[in-house]
């Protein structure tokens, strides 16, 4: 990296899932519009065919007049390739396929567990670690032998056991998981003061929030703009339109598929008297199953959705056409901000801004006091030259701190289950996990364990298969 003129260039990142198709173009656009950072991005995907793709649409965004940021984007075949003498490092990946995911999300319902994403908590979260985990211990290890100083980004699902495998093989690993759950309910409480204050286009970051709590189930303790205390104002929006919801003048950063009325946040905050931070749809799965996914009526009535994997499968079809029209050139991809914030993080590591933002790193400085320092958290942290400096968060109060520990817990027993291939643990995961200990026995949950491993078989290390035949 050179320093000039407040600018940073020959900036080297490497992209571990280098092909992918929508969040990568994001990254992209992102990075043209950002003038005081250039460089090179190698791109790294066993879909070699796919990094190809992104790698001449990425030269092809550069090449924009209005591009003011410059890249140069090159496919590489090895980790050496990928990591050597690099300063960032991001990852997303798709663990497995869909097929899998197919099995993770749909497989539970024939025990009426269902599952509205999929891929964080619930069995589904838990089967799609056990895929995940592995990959990332290869990633680990890759960066502790090829770039043991670079910063690593991470945002694959599940976030934070992806966080806790990088830091249990490599604990001098400089990684943190990125996630914009928490700008989404910034958003939506930004809506409502524009409404109940009568204020036009308050931006999103002046909404000043204390975060505490773990990835897609973060809780904002205090919340305010302008020295406005939004708890006041969020609890009078809530007496007056709880069986409605919310309807956002803004949701160009949704998909009609993960779209929410705000209704289980109203609910929660009714409940604890904190703001849940995270979309409906996820905060749902780390609640008992009988509250919000009894079933898709239950889903239905607090007006969130259930993500199935066939609508996955259709929109990543819709994605790879896409892909094909930026690489011939029939479509160009379109250079307007993400409202994602790596982009700011990268600068600010880079010496070049301090921002304040959510993170997922473990919580070694105690940021949230009553959760185990080995617990990957998700809090604010101040950004700088390259440092991570967590800001203390405080307490979680005790009636959602207990609903917090059983994903602690389970955090613990899934990362062990993955590196020593333990079926028991995998079941022992299950029957604490809120979704699924309240709608199944022990029992059927030996037989969903059982039936849900073999089904992603293909994607699990060597040894899996005998430990189920035991």
């Amino acid at each position: 990296m050179i320093y000039k003129s407040n600018k940073a260039e020959d900036v080297k990142i490497a992209y571990i899932g280098g092909g992918s198709r929508g969040w990568a173009w994001s990254f992209m656009a992102d990075l043209a519009l950002e003038p005081s950072m250039s460089g090179t991005i190698r791109l790294y995907d066993i879909d070699r065919e796919a990094a190809k793709a992104n790698e001449v649409i990425g030269n092809k965004i550069t090449q924009m007049d209005y591009a003011v940021g410059k890249w140069n984007y090159t496919t590489v075949d090895s980790w050496k390739e990928a990591l050597e003498d690099i300063d960032f490092v991001i990852i997303s990946i798709l663990p497995g396929t869909f097929d899998e995911m197919d099995s993770d999300v749909h497989y539970p319902e024939r025990y009426g567990i269902y599952q509205s994403v999929g891929d964080t908590a619930g069995p589904g979260g838990m089967i799609r670690a056990l895929r995940t985990i592995p990959m990332f211990v290869e990633i680990a290890e890759a960066v502790k032998t090829y770039a043991p100083k670079a910063w690593v980004i991470n945002y694959t699902n599940p976030m934070t056991l992806c966080v806790k495998t990088l830091y249990q093989v490599f604990p001098e690993i400089k990684a943190f998981g990125c996630c914009h759950e928490v700008f989404g309910t910034q958003k939506m409480l930004k809506t409502i003061c524009e409404e109940k204050l009568g204020i036009e286009n308050i931006p999103r970051n002046e909404i000043y929030v204390n975060v505490l709590g773990i990835n897609h189930f973060t809780w904002f303790d205090s919340a305010s703009y302008k020295g406005i205390d939004l708890f006041e104002v969020y609890r009078e929006y809530i007496d007056k339109h709880y069986e409605e919801g919310l309807d956002e003048k803004d949701a160009n950063w949704l998909n009609y598929m993960f779209a929410c009325k705000h209704r289980v946040k109203f609910d929660l905050f009714n409940r604890y008297g904190l703001i849940a931070a995270a979309g409906d749809r996820h905060l749902a799965e780390f609640m008992l199953g009988e509250e919000y996914l009894k079933d898709p009526e239950t889903v239905e009535k607090w007006q969130f959705g259930l993500t199935t994997v066939d609508w996955r499968k259709e929109d990543l079809s819709n994605r790879l056409e896409k892909s094909r029209k930026l690489v011939s050139g029939e479509e160009e991809v379109k250079l307007e901000p993400s409202g994602e914030e790596g982009i700011l993080l990268i600068k600010a590591l880079c010496g070049l801004d301090r921002i304040v933002s959510n993170v997922n790193i473990p919580n070694t400085s105690g940021q949230i006091a009553n959760l185990p320092k080995n617990a990957v958290v998700e809090t604010n942290a101040l950004f700088e030259r390259d440092a991570i400096r967590p800001i203390y968060a405080g307490s979680i109060p005790e009636n959602v701190l207990e609903l917090i520990e059983p994903h602690v817990e389970n955090h613990e027993l899934i990362l062990e289950a993955a590196l020593t291939k333990n079926v028991k643990l995998v079941e022992q995961a299950f029957l604490n996990d809120p979704l699924i200990k309240t709608r199944v026995n022990e029992s059927e949950v030996k037989v969903l364990v059982n039936d849900m491993i073999k089904n992603t078989l293909r994607y699990l290390p060597e040894g899996w298969k005998e430990q189920l035949d035991k």
